[in-house]
């Protein structure tokens, strides 16, 4: 069997991801919204929040946690795509940015999330 591509596992994981969220009451807005500066992989509503979501994923043979593969030159390129977005929406309430963790296993495939992962207005240096 053929481990199937970067580009379809991504998918994969979004949906995973999206359905993840649903279940605990998040309101998926939008998915790969894109702009200039980068993606946003969702875009959703958890309360009186918007939340925008970065999925990531890895293997069990990862050695490494999903969510430590946020630098700090990624956490720019997600504000910068969230600020692009509140520039051209009518989000006027608060917001911040999470992490779904999707690991792929033999025996199935999970989902953690990190709420509040990293802030727009903090030093960047990886998820906390």
């Amino acid at each position: 069997m053929t481990a199937p591509s970067t580009s379809a596992a991504g998918q994969r994981a979004e949906r995973v991801a999206e359905s993840f969220l649903r279940d605990l009451g998040y309101e998926v807005l939008d998915r790969n919204w894109r702009c200039s500066t980068g993606e946003l992989d969702l875009i959703a509503v958890q309360g009186d929040t918007l939340v925008f979501v970065e999925v990531r994923s890895r293997t069990q043979r990862a050695t490494y946690a999903p969510e430590e593969t946020i630098g700090a030159a990624k956490q720019r390129h997600l504000v910068s795509a969230a600020e692009a977005y509140l520039a051209q929406s009518a989000w006027d309430g608060p917001c911040r940015f999470d992490v779904v963790a999707v690991e792929r296993r033999d025996t199935g495939t999970t989902a953690r999330l990190i709420t509040d992962a990293f802030h727009a207005d903090a030093e960047p240096g990886g998820v906390s």
